[in-house]
């Protein structure tokens, strides 16, 4: 995924997740496309961009912290994490931060 995602107005909230993979990739690029598919189907999600160049890092965008609440809870992701922890990151780390400004060309 490579496009700058469209973002309304702020105030709206950014989800960075950060991370280092292990060696494993056991299933991880269909999981990690299938989040995408299924966030963009939740309620509030906004977009989402995300680069990988060793250290890999995603960024979604959602329109309340009420909606990354129901995010964090869906069953199938809660399983894609689970699965993060057991199997395809070393480490990670999980940002939540209102965007007050953006601006762009």
């Amino acid at each position: 995924m490579s496009d700058i995602a469209r973002t309304p107005e702020p105030p709206y909230y950014a989800v960075i997740f950060t991370n280092q993979r292990t060696e494993s990739d056991d299933g991880y690029g269909a999981m990690a496309d299938r989040m995408v598919e299924l966030a963009a189907d939740q309620p509030g999600f906004l977009g989402v961009e995300s680069v990988r160049d060793g250290l890999g890092i995603t960024v979604s965008y959602w329109k309340s912290l009420e909606a990354i609440k129901h995010w964090k809870q869906n069953a199938e992701h809660k399983q894609a994490q689970r699965l993060g922890h057991e199997k395809w990151y070393a480490a990670f780390k999980l940002r939540i931060a209102k965007v007050e400004r953006d601006y762009g060309i």
